[in-house]
């Protein structure tokens, strides 16, 4: 298993809107994020640590405005904090060992596949295609992903 941490070198790379996301606790307006529509199969790992954090067998398409997961592709990744800030009650999502701000998750996912909708911030992301998952490091991972065509 790979270690991860936050790199500052990848913090000093992020965009504007990617830092503002990540280290501020930012929200991208729905509909922009550049994951929002895609759907090649891979994974989606934290822009900041690159610890995997989703799989693209495991998005859906819930209507919300940003991409929506069921569940995390490797739990001890994401954590889920609480969150009180603009006048609501809500559980926030990280990154375990990168501390990124990720999103929030939400009870109204599909009940067929456990109920949850992780709501992630695309900028937050950096995906990685299957077909590149073995060379990144992420090979590991490769089951838990649909195959190609």
């Amino acid at each position: 298993m790979s270690k991860y941490s936050k790199n500052p070198d990848a913090v000093a790379k992020l965009s504007s809107e990617q830092f503002r996301v990540t280290q501020q606790s930012g929200t991208e307006m729905p509909g922009t994020g550049q994951y929002l529509h895609n759907k090649k199969p891979g994974i989606y790992v934290d822009v900041v640590s690159g610890e995997p954090l989703f799989a693209s067998s495991d998005k859906y398409e819930s209507g919300c405005g940003w991409p929506s997961f069921t569940k995390p592709i490797e739990p001890m990744n994401v954590q889920e904090l609480r969150d009180s800030t603009h006048g609501m009650l809500r559980t926030e999502v990280r990154s375990a060992h990168g501390d990124s701000h990720l999103g929030h998750v939400f009870p109204d996912g599909p009940r067929d596949r456990g109920g949850l909708r992780y709501c992630i911030n695309s900028a937050s992301l950096r995906f990685v295609p299957r077909e590149n998952m073995e060379a990144e490091g992420y090979g590991e991972y490769l089951s838990q992903v649909e195959d190609i065509g």
